[in-house]
C-alpha cells in the first residue's frame, strides 16, 4: 500500500512539472471554488479608473491584505495579488448590512503572482472583505468607495 501511495504521489509531482513547463502561454482563466461562482481573473477600470493593488501574504506576522485600509473610487479595479499562501477574497453580506451587488466570492488563490480582481461597480460606502479560511486570524480589509 506504501508504494503505490509513494507512486501516486511521484506521478503527481511529475505531472504537475510537466504542466507547468509547457511553455504554452494561455489565456487568462478564471478562478473557481467549489460552490463559489466564478470572477474573471482580469478586469478593466471603468473610465478614468485605475488599478489598485492588494498583496495577499502570511509570513511571521501572520495572514494579511497590504494594504488592508483602501480609499477609492466607483470604476477603479481592486487587484488581489497572491504573495504567499492559499486565500481568497469575500465580500460578505453579513459584513456589509443592507448593500446589495456585492461580487461573489472569489476562488482560491493558490500560486504566488496570481491575481483576482473585483471592479468597484456595486455602490459607494464601506464594504469590507476577508479571506475565508484566515479572517478569524485577522485577514480582513475594507474599502471605502466614493462616487467618481
Amino acid at each position: 500500500m506504501r508504494n503505490m501511495i509513494r507512486l501516486f504521489s511521484i506521478g503527481l509531482v511529475l505531472s504537475a512539472g510537466a504542466a507547468c513547463t509547457s511553455g504554452e502561454k494561455k489565456a487568462p482563466e478564471s478562478v473557481t471554488t467549489p460552490g463559489a461562482a466564478t470572477l474573471p481573473v482580469e478586469a478593466t477600470p471603468g473610465p478614468g479608473g485605475k488599478y489598485i493593488e492588494i498583496a495577499m501574504t502570511t509570513d511571521d506576522k501572520g495572514s494579511y491584505f497590504k494594504p488592508n485600509e483602501i480609499e477609492a473610487k466607483v470604476g477603479d479595479v481592486l487587484r488581489f495579488k497572491l504573495v504567499v499562501g492559499v486565500h481568497n477574497v469575500d465580500f460578505l453580506p453579513d459584513s456589509n448590512g443592507g448593500k446589495s451587488g456585492l461580487p461573489p466570492v472569489s476562488g482560491m488563490l493558490q500560486l504566488p503572482g496570481q491575481t483576482q480582481d473585483i471592479l468597484l461597480n456595486f455602490g459607494t460606502g464601506h464594504f469590507y472583505f476577508q479571506c475565508d479560511p484566515h479572517a478569524a486570524l485577522g485577514m480582513r480589509g475594507r474599502v471605502e468607495v466614493e462616487p467618481r
